[in-house]
């Protein structure tokens, strides 16, 4: 049985653990509070983007466009939204998990575009390619930040790095409920284009002036709008995780503190009925 003084050192680390997770957590909630807000309002926007693509391209017809077929090479981009810091349950790896445990995204067939450094330190050991790192843009995320993004991945592809782009991320659907996502961005492929009735797909899309410099003003737009309501979303999940994780640890911590201070109590008692008995013992010899 442990001393009583190493039981009371046990328990004043785990009170002062439990002081940090409590304030880990009050930070976790006031951030999340901030964060659903904006991912709630940015929700809408990011789902009529994405259907509002689809159908305008399932009603294009068959359009010759560079971001709208396959790229000759087999690579895969995929845009990895993580956090920068831990302490979020398995947040950071549920997302690494959708590439890693997939044979679709090996590591020497996908380029990686890094949001958050824990997903950049996962997948560099993993042996994934890291073609960039915005892992500040997740701090706070802005429209530009998905811009920059937008920019460098889209120029890539013209280039020829990859043929397809997915974008990894956490959707927020509440509290206590994040889903990690894989979602294909392009090209659009006919298998995965919303079913349309009868009368819609003999509706086609008119373009004004033209399809091409149509599609080069508004596929942009899309791929940045996609990028921003994920890095939203991704924010909002990371702090509902992070609070639930501190939540967790505090609750085991209060346990914990309850059986030392039991353990503690039981040696002291232990303590002085051992002294008692010696004194008893020792009163009898004398006697």
């Amino acid at each position: 049985m442990a001393s009583m003084r190493d039981i009371q050192r046990r328990k004043v680390s785990v009170q002062s653990t439990e002081q940090i997770t409590k304030a880990m957590k009050l930070v976790a909630t006031v951030k999340l509070q901030k964060a659903r807000a904006r991912a709630e309002k940015a929700k809408p926007y990011f789902n009529n983007m994405y259907e509002t693509v689809q159908v305008m391209l399932s009603r294009s017809g068959n359009i010759d466009h560079k971001y709208l077929k396959p790229g000759e090479s087999s690579k895969k981009a995929v845009i990895v939204i993580t956090a920068n810091r831990g302490l979020a349950g398995g947040y950071n790896n549920n997302i690494t998990k959708l590439l890693t445990k997939d044979a679709d995204f090996s590591a020497d067939g996908t380029v990686t575009y890094i949001v958050g450094k824990k997903g950049k330190e996962t997948l560099s050991r993993y042996g994934y390619e890291v073609k960039a790192d915005y892992s500040e843009a997740v701090n706070e995320p802005i429209y530009r930040d998905a811009m920059e993004i937008s920019e460098q991945v889209l120029k890539d592809l013209e280039a020829g790095e990859f043929g397809e782009v997915y974008i990894a991320y956490t959707e927020f659907k509440n509290t206590v409920s994040h889903n990690p996502t894989m979602l294909k961005i392009l090209p659009v492929s006919k298998d995965e284009e919303k079913e349309l009735s009868k009368e819609e797909k003999l509706t086609l899309m008119n373009y004004e002036p033209g399809e091409e410099e149509a599609l080069e003003l508004i596929i942009p737009k899309y791929v940045s709008s996609i990028i921003y309501g994920a890095l939203i979303e991704a924010v909002a999940s990371e702090n509902g995780a992070r609070m639930a994780a501190m939540d967790s640890a505090t609750s085991n911590a209060d346990e914990m503190i309850s059986k030392l201070s039991l353990m503690y109590n039981r040696a002291r008692q232990s303590s002085i009925t051992q002294e008692l008995t010696e004194i008893i013992a020792g009163a009898e010899a004398i006697s």
